[in-house]
């Protein structure tokens, strides 16, 4: 299946796959895209998809940005060919995470200024309610977490 998906352009991906992809995310299992930058957008789409069937409007701008630079640090620094996503939700709160193929954890770092790139965990740092990493078997997942405000259940 990988090479299928590979072969695909990102506007393809989303045309084949896209409402299997949301199923799958919303019910809580890993969905695999190739790690390429152009499939980058449609990471971020995909969040943006079930957070909107959630009805989870007050996480879509953050879950959109954060989501992005997950994917697009699992492209840039780990050198995999595909990257999982997973999503789970929780009574109060929201996990989206990225998993790759390396064991290399991730860091803030302090970028030079009008150096635009090198910002990706400190946005995650300002933004998520708590974020980290967990070594895997075979690579790493870097998730964050979001506050969700639960709706009262009429009486």
């Amino acid at each position: 299946m990988l090479e299928s998906l590979e072969r695909l352009t990102p506007d393809e991906l989303e045309q084949r796959y896209f409402a299997r992809f949301c199923e799958e995310l919303a019910a809580e299992r890993e969905v695999f895209l190739p790690s390429r930058a152009e499939f980058v957008g449609v990471a971020r789409r995909l969040i943006l998809a079930v957070l909107q069937g959630f009805q989870l409007h007050q996480q879509l701008e953050a879950g959109e940005l954060l989501t992005g630079e997950l994917m697009a640090n699992a492209v840039r620094h780990t050198g995999g060919r595909t990257a999982g996503l997973r999503l789970a939700r929780r009574p109060g709160r929201l996990r989206i995470e990225v998993r790759d193929s390396s064991r290399a954890l991730p860091c803030r770092i302090l970028s030079e200024p009008g150096n635009e790139t090198g910002y990706g965990m400190l946005l995650v740092d300002a933004l998520a309610e708590r974020w980290g990493a967990d070594l895997l078997p075979r690579g790493k997942g870097v998730w964050f977490e979001l506050k969700v405000r639960e709706r009262a259940s009429p009486l």
